[in-house]
């Protein structure tokens, strides 16, 4: 059984700084910016998720704030943003470690886009989810 030599990551590898996105279409040589290590794309996942569920949860509480201001209704967007918080946390990090473990077992570059991608994917399922689905099945 022939033996395969993978050094994962290269060599030279640096991690990038966050956020680090770039154009994807046709970069200039030298822009790109990948993540190799499980690790790398656990924390710009969760970074990502963190900073979209931070805008939509203070978007819907300031929302609510508006449409009924009160002196009781002024920490309503403190509370959806601890909330938000909390969410964002549990799934940033479970995707994040999801989709890490996934590229490395097959030894794969991870653009620096996907975490973003996730994140917004994440918040998705979080809109529809707080929609009552009634019937049809």
């Amino acid at each position: 059984m022939a033996s395969t030599n993978l050094t994962w990551p290269p060599p030279g590898y640096e991690t990038p700084s966050f956020p680090s996105l770039y154009w994807p279409v046709k970069p200039r040589e030298g822009t790109q910016q990948h993540l190799y290590n499980a690790n790398d794309i656990w924390r710009f996942t969760l970074l990502w998720t963190l900073i979209v569920y931070a805008a939509f949860h203070l978007a819907s509480g300031f929302y609510a704030f508006f449409m009924m201001p009160s002196k009781q209704s002024l920490g309503i967007p403190l509370v959806f943003a601890i909330v938000g918080g909390i969410e964002a946390t549990m799934a940033g990090s479970i995707v994040g470690l999801v989709i890490g473990a996934v590229y490395k077992a097959g030894y794969l570059t991870m653009s620096t886009w996907i975490p973003l991608v996730w994140s917004v994917i994440n918040v998705l399922v979080l809109v529809l989810s707080s929609f009552s689905l009634q019937g049809g099945l």
